[in-house]
């Protein structure tokens, strides 16, 4: 009978886990800068009005 390859599984996953750890990443990078990009067009009207 077959061994299970359990480096192999662990290795894989591993690199599961890294994935979903970038794209969460990538995720709070998007909305930090989608918010950025607001908040500088809702500034200069602020000032202006003030």
């Amino acid at each position: 009978m077959a061994r299970d390859n359990y480096s192999y599984k662990k290795y894989q996953k591993e690199l599961a886990r890294k994935k979903k750890q970038e794209e969460k990443r990538q995720n709070k990078l998007a909305k930090k800068n989608a918010q950025t990009k607001a908040e500088p067009e809702q500034a200069p009207n602020e000032e202006v009005a003030g």
